[in-house]
Parts: C-alpha cells; sequence; structure tokens
C-alpha cells in the first residue's frame, strides 16, 4: 500500500499482522457473542484472565512501561464462564485444523477435571469445537467428551461430532449463538 506521502508499508509487517491472530478466531467470536448476551441482559460470561507472575518490568519511562519476563502461576483451568438463566457455565474453545478428528490431546488434563467438578457441583460444563477447514463449530458436552477420554482412542471422530452434538450456526449478530444451542440440550 503507498500513504499519500508515497512511503510504502512493509510486506513483513502485514505478515506479522496476518499471522498474530491465526487461531483467535473462535475466541473472537465468541467474546463478540458474550458481549451481545451482556448487553441483551440474556447472560453474563466472561473469558478468564490467564494467572500469570511478573518476574521482571522494564522502564525506560513511564508511559512505555513493559513486561520482559513473566511465567504462569498455575495451569489455567478453562476459557470462559458465567451465568445463564441461574446456572453457572464453564466451557472451553478449542480449533482444529484436522479434517478428519479433533485430538484430544488439545484438552488439558486439569480442565477436564476442572469441568468434571462443575458438573459434580450442578454447574453446566462444556466444549466449543471449531473445524477450521468446514467452518463448523459443535457444542459438545463434558459427557460426550469422557467417553473418548476413558475410551481406547486419541481423538474424536468429526463424524462422531457431526452425528451427534449440535452445530452451532454462525450469524451475523450474535455471531456464534451457544445459548440457543445449550437451550435445546438442557
Amino acid at each position: 500500500m503507498n500513504y499519500p506521502n508515497k512511503k510504502q508499508t512493509s510486506n513483513t509487517l502485514q505478515k506479522i499482522n496476518t499471522n498474530s491472530k491465526r487461531g483467535m478466531s473462535l475466541e473472537e467470536d465468541i467474546n463478540l457473542t458474550n458481549e451481545y448476551y451482556l448487553a441483551h441482559d440474556i447472560a453474563v460470561i466472561h473469558k478468564k484472565p490467564t494467572p500469570i507472575q511478573v518476574v521482571d518490568v522494564s522502564y525506560p519511562s513511564r508511559d512505555k512501561c513493559m513486561i520482559t519476563k513473566a511465567f504462569y502461576k498455575i495451569p489455567s483451568t478453562t476459557d470462559y464462564n458465567g451465568i445463564y438463566k441461574g446456572k453457572y457455565i464453564d466451557f472451553e474453545a478449542k480449533e482444529t485444523i484436522s479434517k478428519t478428528s479433533f485430538p484430544l490431546r488439545n484438552i488439558h488434563d486439569h480442565q477436564i477435571e476442572h469441568l468434571k467438578n462443575i458438573v459434580k457441583h450442578g454447574g453446566i460444563g462444556f466444549l466449543i469445537i471449531s473445524f477450521k477447514e468446514y467452518g463448523e463449530c459443535f457444542l459438545v458436552m463434558l459427557d460426550f467428551v469422557l467417553k473418548y477420554i476413558e475410551g481406547p482412542t486419541k481423538s474424536i471422530p468429526y463424524k462422531d461430532l457431526k452425528e451427534n452434538c449440535p452445530i452451532i450456526k454462525y450469524n451475523y449478530i450474535p455471531r456464534l449463538d451457544y445459548l440457543s444451542v445449550l437451550d435445546g440440550l438442557l
């Protein structure tokens, strides 16, 4: 792109900007949806921050403070939690580029244990799994995931998700209306 002063942008910068967004589209869609739910008094659901311990900070000037070294305090549980129709919900959002299955290695043991505890105490625990190649998202209840985790396989086949789990359709507003799909399961 040429600006009015004839200055050209760097292709490297454009590539960095494109690559930096990789893997965030599902979360962006969920975040936009959650903003819609909050603005329309449907639900209160937020993305959980990842707990970090800051070790070193650079202060070149007051307005240019930058964290230079940090580590994760504890493993994060799941991505989102909140309240919907008086029920606590907690879920993890995952994307895959595979066309055939969702690899179970993408879900950490502590996340499964966390979701089991949520369900045990009366909450609703699930995953939203996106197959990027097909542009499809599935709402997958925890009990369905557990069948595969406790079984001999290392993944959930795409066809099994397609046959057993509802698809969350993409819309203009709300972008990814997962709560209407959840209503159909409860």
